[in-house]
């Protein structure tokens, strides 16, 4: 249990001819003949304990793997920090957050380690403490890699918490990135979050109080634009963080008639080199799962998924 497994199954009958499929996961729970696997991904796999042919423990995670060395917890507490929230609170080694509703990564708990409690009670303190914010109550849970948490996900998922969206965790070199070829020229770099960067940023029309919080925080911030002929929102945006060896990239953004032009290579070039001048050597980002267009951009930069995380929502019996 809490192991990396790999199980081969039959897919239909125990006949001659029969065909098999392997599920690689880890083993969340063996009860009632049933096995619930979950999958790097996330998703959960049930397999009747009938169907078993072989089944092995394999490593936690490739033996190899492009890209700077670090473990999932590493970076989520990096990526923690380079997105902060506006109020925050301990529970155990859990980490409550919340900003206003400003995006999830900012509301919700960072479910890194040992809450101080039994689960359930966990929970349910985890759900006061959103619904007196009157905030919907998340769990951030990472899966895949080393470290994460795949059993904590079971847990949710057994007392009606919703998985709502799951993101990967991308890393690379950060030297192959700032030595793309691409025209950074154009790119203005600045300390100060200014009111024509928001323009173009689309998470938040009006930006409140919190989200430029948010956005202003984290150890050494750098926003890049990219100045729009005529004036207006600009062409391009990004934001990075500089956080020890660790550069991370967020807030990539294009105007609709600008894309496909190298704007969003140009701006992460000029924030690597910045980063570069600052001393880090590593990159990561956070891109959800189903944004394909992001993933072929960063994929073409070096950046190679690390593990991906989800955000579970509190189901209704567990606020009260």
């Amino acid at each position: 249990m809490g192991k990396r497994v790999s199980v081969r199954l039959l897919t239909g009958e125990r006949e001659p001819g029969s065909t098999f499929t392997d599920v690689v996961g880890v083993l969340t729970s063996w009860t009632g003949g049933t096995l619930s696997i979950t999958r790097r991904t996330g998703e959960a796999v049930r397999i009747a304990e009938s169907s078993l042919v072989a089944g092995k423990v394999v490593p936690a995670a490739p033996a190899r793997r492009r890209g700077p060395a670090a473990s999932a917890p590493e970076l989520d507490r990096v990526a923690a920090r380079g997105w902060p929230p506006v109020i925050s609170e301990p529970l155990g080694e859990w980490t409550l957050r919340a900003s206003g509703g400003f995006t999830r990564r900012a509301n919700s708990v960072l479910a890194l380690g040992d809450p101080g409690t039994a689960l359930d009670e966990a929970l349910h303190r985890v759900t006061d403490w959103y619904a007196a914010r009157q905030l919907p109550a998340y769990i951030q849970v990472s899966t895949g890699a080393e470290g994460t948490q795949e059993l904590l996900a079971a847990e949710l998922e057994t007392r009606g918490w919703t998985r709502e969206v799951s993101a990967q965790i991308r890393i690379a070199a950060l030297a192959p990135i700032g030595d793309l070829d691409a025209d950074a020229s154009a790119v203005t770099l600045s300390r100060r979050l200014d009111d024509a960067w928001l323009a173009r940023y689309q998470r938040s029309a009006e930006p409140s109080p919190e989200a430029r919080t948010v956005l202003s925080g984290g150890p050494s911030v750098w926003f890049a634009a990219i100045p729009a002929e005529g004036g207006g929102a600009p062409a391009a945006i990004g934001r990075c963080v500089v956080d020890g060896r660790w550069a991370g990239f967020a807030a990539v953004e294009v105007a609709p008639e600008r894309r496909r032009q190298g704007l969003a290579k140009a701006v992460m070039t000029a924030l690597a080199r910045k980063a570069l001048d600052e001393g880090a050597s590593a990159a990561y980002l956070q891109v959800e799962t189903d944004n394909g267009g992001a993933h072929a951009l960063y994929e073409g930069m070096g950046f190679t998924v690390h593990h991906i995380y989800h955000h579970w929502r509190a189901s209704r019996q567990d606020v009260r």
